[in-house]
């Protein structure tokens, strides 16, 4: 046997080895919050504000703020997001200072969120005087994902084949129907599936909105854009640092329903990607 496959071999069973205890993690994981949280689900825990007494305690400010907080950061980076990808791809001069735009664009998709709550709090909460506000999270959120949403539209512009472009062309089309009556719509199943993933990111982020003072306690429920919010994620955490049992348990609850928030996200994105690659 020579080295090659060999390596091929061992390189196939650890991979498999590290699926396999990833898996299992998880799935031990899930069941602890299961066991601890499952006591704690009950209409109230949906319905009912932040209290200090565990049996009154519910997470209603807390999905009405992240559903404030999404909607906006939605509403702010997914145009932004998708045009600045359709400008990358098809109107960008090919010069070597677009593929330092491209590295700066993938280095900023793996930054720590933390910097990117910096960065709100330095840009939006002081220097734009936004305070505590949801526009000052969902802005910061927008940071945040932005790139991720670029890098994910440019896979899928790129993926589409160069003839739809040369028939259009070839018809008489100006570029920007090509782009946006042609390209654009035959990449949309992953645009969307990459939009969708990444504002399911969004929901869970909890440092960047702690750094820029998302409050742990709000026993109300948002009016505007430039009210304090607070979110699943805050709360969250909010319960799990307090030394009481019963909050522990809560926090799990939370858990529960975040993690079913994300199922829905995902679900949502696989039935997108398949409704769009029917067409």
């Amino acid at each position: 046997m020579d080295l090659r496959k060999l390596s091929n071999i061992v390189f196939f069973w650890v991979c498999r080895a590290s699926t396999w205890v990833a898996i299992s993690i998880l799935c031990i994981l899930i069941y602890h919050i299961v066991k601890q949280g499952a006591p704690w689900i009950s209409e109230n825990l949906l319905t009912n504000f932040p209290s200090r007494f565990p049996q009154k305690a519910g997470l209603k400010s807390a999905l009405v703020g992240s559903l404030w907080v999404i909607s906006f950061t939605a509403m702010v980076v997914v145009p932004l997001g998708i045009s600045t990808a359709v400008f990358l791809e098809e109107y960008a001069p090919k010069k070597k200072y677009m593929r330092w735009v491209q590295i700066n664009i993938a280095n900023l998709a793996g930054m720590p969120s933390i910097i990117y709550g910096l960065l709100g709090l330095a840009i939006f909460v002081r220097f734009f005087n936004l305070d505590r506000s949801i526009w000052a999270g969902a802005l910061t959120l927008s940071l945040l994902v932005l790139p991720v949403i670029v890098i994910a539209s440019q896979g899928a512009i790129r993926s589409v084949p160069q003839a739809i472009r040369d028939a259009g062309f070839a018809l008489g089309a100006r570029r920007w129907q090509v782009v946006f009556q042609q390209v654009v719509p035959a990449a949309m199943p992953g645009i969307m599936t990459g939009v969708i993933l990444s504002i399911s990111r969004a929901i869970g982020e909890t440092a960047p909105l702690i750094i820029i003072g998302a409050l742990s306690y709000v026993a109300y429920l948002p009016e505007g854009p430039m009210d304090s919010f607070t979110v699943l994620p805050v709360q969250i955490y909010n319960w799990a640092s307090r030394p009481q049992e019963s909050f522990h348990g809560l926090a799990a609850a939370g858990i529960m329903v975040l993690l079913s928030v994300l199922f829905v996200m995902n679900f949502i994105a696989v039935y997108i990607r398949q409704k769009f690659t029917k067409f």
